[in-house]
């Protein structure tokens, strides 16, 4: 996995940006920003907020960001670890844990795209909180519920990154993985809070299509997982190489 370490990242990041735009998150954004900012809708809503509104919107989605950061990197030190433990007593251990991983991948992939659905895999685990606590700190929490309660639409994308992490058998990759991850997830959850009323605009356009980019997203994971089964990454950066020198 070492060669097709650039790839992963890719994919690690294209994975957080598909996340946001699942079902499951994108339209739920304008609720989590009301609940983690305590702005009402009218407030985010303005073409032109003021400086305080939008410096509230920015500090509080960073932490938010920060709060399922964390959870997401720590699962992949976690898969890391595991991974790299694994292969002290079985070096040609990671093969097989390619291969079950990319056997799992795809059927997280085929799940997604509607064709057959793992209920028992891929059951809800969402976490209720009733009532957000006061301040950064209660934000913070909102974001670690967030992560440890992801659903069904978003826990196969995550999965596949966190198979390709305990794939690599390094903790340091396992970490990298998630934080970029975690970084293509944030990064839109940002700007649609600092841009929120352009967010309801492009929102209203592009929720129509919304199943359509949750097919593909499966597709996507049943190739990254054939191609984890069969140790293409390395072939693919390679390939990568020739076609972009730079």
């Amino acid at each position: 996995m070492a060669n097709g370490a650039e790839v992963t990242y890719w994919i690690a990041l294209t994975a957080g940006l598909l996340s946001f735009f699942s079902p499951c998150v994108l339209p739920l954004i304008p609720s989590y920003l009301t609940y983690i900012t305590g702005l009402s809708f009218g407030q985010l809503q303005e073409s032109h907020p003021s400086a305080k509104v939008r410096l509230t919107v920015l500090f509080h989605t960073l932490v938010f960001i920060l709060g399922f950061s964390v959870v997401f990197v720590a699962l992949g030190a976690i898969a890391g670890i595991a991974s790299s433990k694994f292969q002290l007593h079985m070096r040609e251990g990671l093969i097989w844990v390619e291969r079950i991983g990319g056997l799992l991948i795809i059927l997280f992939g085929i799940h997604m795209t509607g064709l057959f659905h793992f209920g028992i895999l891929l059951g809800e685990k969402r976490v209720h909180l009733q009532r957000k606590p006061s301040g950064f700190i209660g934000t913070f929490i909102v974001g670690l519920a967030f992560a440890a309660g992801w659903t069904p639409c978003i826990g196969p994308i995550l999965a596949s990154i966190l198979m390709v992490a305990a794939s690599s058998g390094e903790v340091g990759r396992g970490v990298g993985l998630l934080s970029v991850y975690s970084i293509g997830l944030g990064i839109p959850f940002l700007i649609s809070g600092l841009l929120f009323s352009q967010f309801l605009v492009m929102f209203n356009r592009f929720r129509k299509h919304i199943r359509m980019i949750e097919i593909g997203t499966g597709v996507l994971l049943i190739v990254v997982g054939l191609m984890l089964m069969f140790n293409y990454m390395g072939v693919l950066t390679m390939y990568l190489y020739q076609w972009f020198p730079a």
